[in-house]
């Protein structure tokens, strides 16, 4: 005897059986993708496409198993004798057979089912190492790749010297090795040809009238790269913060908290502009001068 509580709500529970299949083996590979990605340090976007697919393929997978394939309510049965015939034992039997025929025919979407939710358990265990500082930043955010007699060089690699600018002239450059790297990018500029002293203490950090600063704002970070050599000035482009070089590129105007970072310039024996150690001072927004306030505050 057939009964209607037992019956599959589509006519091809097969293809059905297929579909969520494949979401549940999208939903693994995607985790297998993101443990990856995560791992080799990806990209971000990459990393929330995988995560974006995971519960895609899992959330897909699970609503069509249950609207499909599972029977459907609400089920009202009539009040009976408790005694049992032999009509209610031939409706048990066969019911019996048809539910262990759909536990054998799904095993393997059980079996999916629990391979997705094990191997998204452990991928979640991988970011687990950024908390516990398997991979901290350290003192890198203090310091740039500049040193002690590091040659300055152009977005092609090549060394600096004292013709590479005429007066009012300005270019982009990094610390040999490292060329494209963010915190080492660096704003050359030439306002005259003599030495041109920003603050006490600075009297040898511009030969032949040449000027280094750091080309990360220190608003939000955006790359400043505009010089007016008419005012002497270094213009942001995102926000429009202006920063005078002749005074250190001090900020005069826009949202910028506190100037660029200086440069120490240099010339070595071959005649290739070097520069005499790292910046002072952390370069980019200051998070540093803001955590020192606030422990202070705290302390």
């Amino acid at each position: 005897m057939s009964d209607p509580r037992y019956a599959d709500r589509t006519s091809r529970p097969k293809t059905v059986e297929r579909t969520i299949a494949v979401c549940f083996t999208v939903s693994l590979l995607s985790t297998v993708g993101f443990a990856a990605t995560y791992w080799q340090t990806g990209p971000d976007m990459l990393l929330g496409v995988f995560f974006a697919m995971i519960f895609l393929g899992m959330g897909v997978g699970v609503i069509a198993w249950g609207k499909y394939l599972m029977p459907q309510g609400p089920f009202v049965e009539e009040r009976h004798p408790l005694t049992t015939t032999e009509e209610d034992k031939q409706e048990f039997a066969e019911a019996f057979g048809r539910g262990a025929d759909s536990i054998k025919r799904r095993k393997l979407l059980g079996k999916l089912f629990v391979a997705v939710n094990g191997v998204f358990a452990i991928a979640l265990i991988i970011p687990l190492r950024s908390l516990l500082g398997a991979k901290t930043p350290g003192s890198e955010l203090y310091h740039t790749n500049f040193g002690k007699g590091t040659r300055l060089v152009t977005v092609n690699g090549e060394p600096v010297t004292l013709a590479a600018l005429d007066v009012g002239g300005a270019q982009t450059v990094f610390p040999e090795g490292y060329v494209g790297s963010a915190t080492g990018q660096t704003i050359l500029i030439r306002p005259q040809t003599t030495p041109l002293v920003t603050k006490p203490g600075r009297e040898t950090w511009s030969p032949a009238g040449y000027l280094a600063f750091s080309k990360v704002c220190t608003h939000a970070g955006c790359p400043v790269g505009l010089y007016l050599q008419e005012f002497k000035e270094l213009l942001c482009p995102c926000h429009q913060s202006v920063f005078d070089v002749s005074t250190g590129a001090t900020q005069v105007f826009g949202p910028a908290p506190r100037p660029l970072p200086q440069l120490p310039l240099a010339v070595n024996s071959q005649g290739y502009l070097v520069s005499q150690h790292d910046y002072d001072e952390p370069i980019g927004p200051g998070f540093w001068s803001r955590g020192a306030l606030w422990n202070g505050h705290n302390s």
